[in-house]
C-alpha cells in the first residue's frame, strides 16, 4: 500500500472504528515526519475518546497502526488527535519548558523531569533553540525521565 494509500486507509478506519461508539465525524488526515497525522473534530465523547491520561488515544493510535502493518502498508506510524487535545498539551508543555529552561540556565543545576514520551520530544525540540542547554532521556519504560541541563563551557 501506496503512502497516500496509507493515508486514506487509516482515515478511513479510524471513522469506520469510531462509528461502532456512534460516533460519525469525518477524520482529516495529512502526514508529517513519516507519520500520519489523524485529528478527529470536537464530540460529546471527547473524554472517552481521549481517556484518562491519553491512554484511549494511544490505544486508538495502535490498533490503526496494527491495522496499517497488516495491511502492508508503506507508513505504519499514526498519531490520533482528539479535538486538539495533544496540540494544546504540547503547546502547554512548551510553554512549562521555557520555564524550566530559564531556571537551568539562571541556577545552572541540570533538572530532572517525569513526562512521557510525547512530553519529552517537545521539551526537546523547544531545548533545540538555546545553544547552551542540552536535553536527554534516561532510563527504561516508564521510569523514563528528561534531563534538562546547561553545556559545560571550558
Amino acid at each position: 500500500m501506496s503512502k497516500d494509500e496509507s493515508i486514506r486507509f487509516a482515515a478511513r478506519y479510524l471513522e469506520d472504528l469510531l462509528s461502532f461508539f456512534g460516533i460519525n465525524v469525518a477524520v482529516t488526515s495529512t502526514i508529517d515526519d513519516e507519520v500520519i497525522q489523524l485529528s478527529v473534530p470536537s464530540t460529546s465523547l471527547n473524554s472517552l475518546l481521549i481517556g484518562r491520561n491519553a491512554d484511549n488515544l494511544r490505544a486508538l493510535q495502535h490498533v490503526v497502526s496494527m491495522a496499517l502493518i497488516s495491511n502492508g502498508a508503506e507508513v505504519t506510524r499514526v498519531n490520533v488527535d482528539v479535538a486538539n487535545y495533544k496540540r494544546q498539551r504540547a503547546d502547554r508543555i512548551a510553554e512549562k519548558a521555557e520555564e524550566w529552561i530559564a531556571k537551568v540556565r539562571q541556577n545552572g543545576e541540570p533538572m530532572e523531569i517525569n513526562l512521557n514520551a510525547a512530553d519529552r520530544r517537545v521539551v526537546h525540540k523547544v531545548a533545540q533553540d538555546y545553544s547552551d542547554i542540552e536535553t536527554h532521556s534516561e532510563g527504561e519504560g516508564r521510569e523514563r525521565k528528561l534531563i534538562i541541563s546547561k553545556i559545560a563551557t571550558e
